[in-house]
């Protein structure tokens, strides 16, 4: 559309001072960044680690790897993007024969390019079709989710990935809706949830079927168990001293995080609390309201780390 404002100019990376103030990167580091997206917090690590630092970045959207690459092309020589899923960090730095990094981070949240641009169904705003698959190589849509998980299946799906609390006559109506009409696109579910649920319900901050097309996506990507293995696989990874920081938007996330830093024996955690934006941030992008960050630290077998508390905490 002729006068659009490029993607990459309405996308903001989200705690990105406080992100490269824990992640410290150094011209002699290696870092990943899991989450590559249009590539704003790789840049950032990139220009904070000239002349020599190195950047391996996941993305499995295809689309978003367009656009970073067009982004980074300035230290393409210093930036290598694989297009796998973060929880693939295990074959990926091991392919390419990295034993060890400097510092990893990931930011679990979905992308300006994805909510901009309705045609694939993030997002309620346009009209796309149902789609929601961060990487479009897997077979599974919303709209088979939809249309092939029983009324059972569809209510946990809205309640344990969505904190749905009208989980059951929102799922209850789109298996009646289903046996008239196919539902296949972003404004047809929309409208199905605004319908089920009685205005005394309606969120005053946000759109109805917020929580429900959250929970379709979770569940379409598989996103909470991608979670859980490169919380698992990652930590091998760190240089000792070196810290991995997650960025999460949705509750479910923030508490594996929590879990998983607390749980680990070679992690030490040093956000006490998560780290939220400021509320100049969240004025200048409302998207990033629900970010929280936590960090952790790889600690050296058989040696205390002093505990560190973000200033934050």
């Amino acid at each position: 559309m002729a006068g659009a404002i490029p993607v990459e100019q309405i996308h903001q990376s989200v705690l990105l001072q406080e992100t490269m103030g824990f992640l410290a990167p150094h011209p002699k580091g290696t870092y990943v960044d899991g989450t590559l997206g249009l590539g704003g917090h790789t840049l950032e690590i990139l220009k904070r680690s000239d002349p020599g630092g190195r950047v391996i970045g996941f993305e499995w959207d295809e689309s978003a790897i367009k656009r970073a690459t067009q982004n980074l092309s300035a230290y393409q020589s210093r930036v290598t993007i694989l297009r796998q899923n973060f929880a693939e960090i295990n074959v990926g730095l091991k392919n390419l024969g990295v034993r060890m990094v400097d510092g990893i981070l990931v930011d679990i949240g979905i992308s300006s390019l994805q909510l901009d641009r309705g045609r694939r169904g993030f997002s309620f705003k346009e009209d796309g079709l149902l789609d929601m698959r961060m990487d479009n190589r897997r077979e599974l849509t919303a709209a088979t989710l939809l249309k092939d998980s029983s009324e059972e299946e569809l209510a946990d799906i809205f309640y344990y990935y969505g904190d749905e609390k009208q989980a059951r006559p929102i799922a209850r109506s789109i298996v009646r809706e289903r046996e008239q009409t196919k539902i296949e696109t972003a404004k047809q579910l929309a409208a199905i949830v605004a319908r089920s649920v009685p205005k005394k319900f309606h969120p005053r901050r946000i759109h109805v079927a917020t929580r429900v097309f959250q929970a379709l996506r979770i569940a379409v990507n598989n996103e909470l168990e991608n979670l859980a293995t490169f919380l698992k696989d990652s930590v091998d990874f760190l240089k000792p001293g070196a810290r991995l920081c997650v960025i999460s938007f949705h509750s479910l996330e923030d508490r594996l995080v929590k879990r998983n830093f607390r749980n680990h024996s070679n992690l030490h955690v040093v956000t006490k609390k998560p780290v939220i934006p400021s509320q100049h941030e969240i004025d200048r992008n409302p998207r990033a309201r629900s970010a929280r960050l936590r960090v952790a630290e790889r600690t050296e077998a058989g040696k205390e780390v002093e505990h560190v508390i973000s200033k934050h905490g």
